[in-house]
């Protein structure tokens, strides 16, 4: 077990106990995640996910929480993809068995994907159009 600690404090990733709550391994992956600190949220997250198939809300948890961290990292694809399938879930009979608050909050986090992927255009050119009209 000791080498195995070492290894993930080398590598900077987490040594995830077993004996953590749900509720712990959000934290864990909360404050991870409010220092920057990506890829140990995500090992976070994905345990909470590998350990807690059977309940539905940890899992959507679990799948929009991933999602966001590929946002916040710009991986635009892969956030568009996992949110649209964790969106996938509501298009179910099952629906109203899941929390609402994912469907919303993927629906606004796509739209802000969509937004910042629109081509710009440098703000000098509308202006050069402007002084030689």
């Amino acid at each position: 077990m000791p080498a195995l600690f070492f290894f993930a404090c080398a590598t900077g990733g987490a040594n995830i106990g077993e004996d953590l709550s749900p509720a712990e391994l959000i934290q864990r992956a909360q404050e991870a995640s409010d220092h920057n600190r990506y890829r140990v949220a995500l090992q976070y997250y994905q345990a909470l996910l590998e350990r807690n198939q059977q309940n539905i809300e940890l899992v959507c948890t679990a799948e929009y929480e991933i999602a966001f961290i590929h946002y916040k990292q710009k991986k635009y694809d892969e956030a568009r993809t996992e949110l649209n399938a964790l969106l996938e879930r509501y298009n179910t009979p099952d629906e109203e068995l899941l929390p609402p608050q994912f469907k919303r909050l993927a629906n606004i986090v796509l739209e802000s994907i969509t937004e910042k992927e629109k081509p710009r255009f440098p703000f000098t050119l509308f202006q050069k159009k402007e002084q030689e009209a």
